[in-house]
């Protein structure tokens, strides 16, 4: 069982259940919503994340040909993509979690969206396009 929260602690959770291979999405969608080069991420089952406390401060925002982004409406910390919580799979933030997290990143997805300002170190991670 893993603890999350956001900036402000407001909003609080848990996931139960295994992390897929984490990523670092340079997608435009994520670059604007992080203010910065991509986000850091791990997938799980939505039925995984459980809201302990402030699901009244959850926001959920659609961007037009993207999945819902779901962030603290207090804080502003983006907490979930990738559709959570009606899509099967949901991405977590990694730096929404409380906890240590054994192990690192598996690779960069979107790297297409890599703007011109943008260095994506030479880390040895696979590289994809798309979300691959």
């Amino acid at each position: 069982m893993l603890q999350g929260s956001c900036l402000c602690g407001g909003v609080r959770f848990e996931i139960d259940g295994e992390f897929e291979p984490r990523s670092y999405c340079h997608c435009t969608s994520c670059k604007r919503l992080s203010g910065g080069a991509a986000t850091a991420n791990a997938r799980v089952r939505s039925d995984s994340i459980r809201i302990t406390s402030g699901e009244e401060l959850l926001h959920t925002f659609t961007p037009e040909g993207g999945s819902a982004k779901t962030f603290c409406s207090a804080c502003g910390s983006n907490l979930f993509g990738g559709g959570w919580p009606e899509s099967d799979q949901a991405s977590v933030r990694l730096s929404a979690i409380d906890d240590p997290l054994p192990g690192r990143a598996a690779k960069h997805i979107y790297t297409r969206s890599v703007a011109s300002w943008e260095t994506v170190p030479d880390d040895g991670l696979d590289r994809v396009d798309g979300s691959g």
